[in-house]
């Protein structure tokens, strides 16, 4: 039995669809001393407001062998609007990258990707497959810069702890 076995996967795939993972209310009350009808009641009241998105496993990339996150800041010639949507479908089917995002900041960077690979060898011939698998991609992408998270890793917290932190801190927003 492995960790990467179909049955494994499907189960994790799974985890991911709607409805699959439900909070459980009588583990949260144990944490606040909230009342069932007041957790349910707040749960239902965030769902609808957007906050809470859904529920879902944390899993570890390199325990099932992916040991290279990338972050990858891109320069893209944004006048060249048609190759930028076949660039954009290259990468929205890959299955490294799980992150896409504009960003605004110092340099000439217009994008962010985040992906992960086993090794950076498969990063490289990835990457060049995709070079070559389009053309006008020169044209487009004028520059990229890419960084390997590495360990030690030396914080991870996730992204919706370190909001309830900062709430609670006073260091973030309340007025939504």
């Amino acid at each position: 039995m492995k960790v990467t076995d179909e049955i494994r996967i499907n189960i994790l795939n799974a985890l991911l669809k709607i409805h699959s993972v439900q909070p459980n209310i009588r583990q949260i009350k144990k944490h606040t001393g909230y009342h069932k009808a007041t957790i349910k009641s707040s749960l239902e009241f965030l769902k609808k407001e957007g906050v809470l998105q859904g529920y879902g496993p944390k899993v570890s990339f390199r325990k099932l062998g992916y040991n290279l996150e990338v972050l990858s800041f891109t320069q893209a010639d944004l006048s060249e609007q048609k190759t930028f949507e076949k660039y954009m479908e290259i990468i929205g089917k890959d299955p490294h990258v799980y992150w896409v995002s504009s960003v605004v900041g110092n340099g000439n960077w217009n994008f962010l990707t985040r992906q992960v690979y086993r090794d950076i060898e498969t990063f490289h011939a990835e990457n060049q497959k995709r070079y070559r698998s389009m053309p006008g991609f020169f044209d487009l992408v004028k520059d990229t810069q890419s960084f390997f998270s590495v360990e030690p890793i030396f914080k991870n917290t996730s992204r919706t702890k370190t909001i309830i932190e900062l709430i609670k801190s006073g260091g973030g927003s309340n007025e939504a």
